[in-house]
Formats: C-alpha cells, structure tokens, sequence
C-alpha cells in the first residue's frame, strides 16, 4: 500500500467533537451564536457607516473550525436569523439590507474558503495560518465593500474609504489572535 493512499482523513477541530448529526447541529448553532455575541462588541465611528466590531474575529474562528458545510451552514444562519428578526447583529439590530449587509454575504463566502483551507491543514502552523486568515479577511472585505459602495451609490475609492481603511488596523490584530489560536489548538490535541 502506498504511503499517498494511507493518507489521514482532512479534518478540522470540531471533527475532533465526538458525534455526528447532533455534533454538527449543535456547532453549527453555536458559531452562529459566537458570531451574534461578537456582533455586540462593537462601536461606530465618523469614518464608515459600518460599526467595527469583532465579527471578523468569529467568523475566521467558526470558518476554520468548523469546516467548510458548517461554517457556511453557521453563518448562513446568522444572516438568515437576523435577517428575520434576532437581533444579534451589530449593536443589536436585525433585518435585510443596508450598508453593512454586504459583510454579512462576505461573511459566508470566508467560512467557506476558510473551513477549505483549514480542512486541507493550512491552519495547524502559525505562517500558514496567517495566510488562511488574511484570504478570509480579504474575501469578507471586498464582498463588503463591493455591496457598500452600491449602496450608498459612491466610487470605489470612498467605499475603500468607508469599507476598508477604518478596520484595517483591528483587522489585522484580529487576524493574528486566530491565526494564533489554531496551531495551538492543534498542538493541544496531539497531547491528549
């Protein structure tokens, strides 16, 4: 037997989670609630009509450990529940549309490139990591930029403007906490 067909199964985190159908709905309800409560820790500024908030952080999170299906499942939830009436979007607001929905759409799109990238073992070093985390971050910013400046019916410099510029420095802080989280995870669970 060749050593490419003994190749162990690609995994993430919640893989680890004993359980199957129950496992995979309760993670899939619990990184949408991560998201929602990390939706509440949020502020607006003068510089963007969209409040910072550390979302960003939970959906790298709940993208890379819980693979590509749940996380999408995840936060496809949190958009369609909040979209509906939970009020676990920023600063407790619900309901379709406007300037920030853009990062919602963007949201999904990272959990799903993310989850990939983590299945396939880019998140068990911290270089690589930092790689998974900044398409993650690239991918949700320029979906919600992109819906922003067709929103507010503005070039694409002021989107970047309003979209982009005003969370880079955040953005990039809560890159690294995830791409910190996940090699150490991974060396955690080889220990026990």
């Amino acid at each position: 037997m060749s050593s490419a067909s003994v190749r162990s199964p690609r995994i993430v985190l919640a893989d680890l989670v004993p359980g199957t159908l129950v496992r995979d709905a309760a993670l899939v309800l619990g990184g949408a609630g991560l998201t929602g409560l990390a939706a509440q820790a949020s502020f607006h500024t003068s510089l963007s009509p969209v409040p910072i908030t550390l979302q960003t952080l939970a959906v790298l999170v709940v993208g890379a450990s819980l693979g590509t299906v749940r996380g999408v499942l995840s936060l496809t939830l949190y958009m369609i529940a909040g979209g509906l009436g939970v009020p676990w979007f920023a600063s407790h607001t619900h309901g379709w549309g406007g300037p920030s929905f853009g990062y919602l759409i963007g949201f999904i799109a990272a959990s799903a490139i993310v989850g990939e990238l983590a299945r396939r073992g880019n998140d068990r070093s911290v270089l690589s990591a930092i790689g998974v985390m900044a398409v993650g971050e690239a991918v949700l910013l320029t979906i919600g930029t992109i819906w922003l400046a067709n929103d507010l019916h503005v070039s694409a410099a002021k989107a970047i403007d309003y979209g982009v510029t005003p969370f880079l420095a955040g953005d990039l802080v809560k890159l690294a906490v995830s791409a910190l989280i996940f090699p150490v995870a991974w060396r955690l669970t080889r220990r026990s």
